[in-house]
């Protein structure tokens, strides 16, 4: 019998953090090599950890897989492992693993299964646009060549050119290795597969940004949403956690109150403004707003997405989303009390 992830759907709860991948100094360069800062890779680890979040997903979109070398990418991945079992060996640690084709993709969830993290963030291959039963395939292909790796589906229309459709999710379903789904999008955008997977019995959450995070909890209930997605804890998770907090203990006017002022801190992000224009830009907008809030040390973002290239408006507004963030977490820490890893 095929060994099976040591976690379920049903054990993801609470706040999974998405932060990028830490560089040193020079990463942004042609002939840089051996970018990745393993010494700031490790603290961040820890202070996520002892901070409180519930998972950490590594490798995505902003964490960079695309401009990570197999090199680099193993290097980062076994720092990582090694740091868990240190701080929290039972700690849930998702590292990505999306390539251009299934058997590269099959090659990294065997290498991360090795290290014995729990699993992997797996989007798809992307050179041409997947119908759903190609993406149905890969799914099942790589959850039977690694069965005891965990699976958080990274549904990214922009990076992956298009949803994940309809049937594909009742495939999903079916697969035990997959924990979760992390989506982007408004409360309802994730959902529209409920009543299918209803039918089927839930066995995972769909994971929506924290933003969004209590009008799907007030929509869809603990069951289906009991976990978000962030970015923005790598500005230091605190008034996220407090989120958690608020809903997990039915504080439901605080969480509307944290739900307001979290999306009061992103409305100059671009992200919010033009999410197209948003796409060309995301990494290195991401550098600058994790470095500028201060939580972590990200270094500079890796060719070709370098930040030399932003168009000056989108760094003028992402500096004060950062400055919006701040004074929000100080109203976090005046309301609530004091926090490890406000900003």
């Amino acid at each position: 019998m095929s060994k099976l992830p040591q976690i379920t759907g049903r054990d993801l709860r609470g706040v999974m953090a998405y932060p990028p991948t830490p560089a040193l100094p020079g990463a942004e360069r042609v002939d840089a090599v051996n970018t990745v800062d393993l010494a700031e890779t490790e603290r961040m680890i820890r202070a996520f950890i002892a901070d409180g979040v519930d998972a950490i997903a590594l490798n995505g979109t902003l964490g960079e897989m695309a401009t990570l070398t197999l090199e680099e990418w193993q290097a980062y991945a076994g720092c990582v492992a090694e740091t868990v079992r240190a701080a929290k060996p039972d700690f849930p640690i998702f590292i990505g693993a999306t390539t251009l084709n299934t058997r590269d993709t099959v090659s990294r969830m065997r290498f991360l299964a090795d290290l014995g993290v729990t699993g992997t963030l797996l989007g798809r291959p992307m050179w041409g646009e997947m119908v759903a039963p190609v993406m149905e395939r890969f799914y099942r292909d790589v959850a039977e060549a690694v069965p005891e790796l965990a699976i958080v589906v990274y549904d990214n229309t922009a990076a992956f050119r298009g949803i994940i459709p309809r049937r594909v999710y009742r495939t999903l379903v079916e697969l035990p290795q997959v924990v979760a789904v992390k989506y982007a999008g408004g409360a309802s955008v994730g959902f529209r597969y409920h009543n299918d997977m209803a039918h089927t019995g839930t066995s995972f959450p769909l994971m929506p940004i924290e933003t969004d995070w209590f009008p799907a909890w007030e929509m869809y209930g603990e069951e289906l949403v009991g976990m978000a997605w962030s970015s923005t804890t790598a500005m230091g998770p605190g008034p996220v956690l407090e989120l958690r907090d608020a809903l997990q203990q039915g504080r439901f006017d605080d969480a509307r109150w944290l739900t307001e002022r979290l999306r009061w801190a992103h409305e100059p992000f671009l992200v919010g403004q033009d999410f197209t224009e948003f796409a060309k830009y995301n990494v290195p907008l991401e550098k600058i707003r994790v470095n500028g809030a201060g939580y972590l040390k990200v270094g500079k973002s890796r060719v070709p997405y370098t930040e030399d290239l932003v168009p000056a408006e989108h760094v003028t507004t992402t500096a004060e989303h950062v400055e919006r963030y701040r004074q929000i977490a100080v109203e976090v820490e005046k309301r609530f009390g004091a926090r490890q890893g406000r900003v």
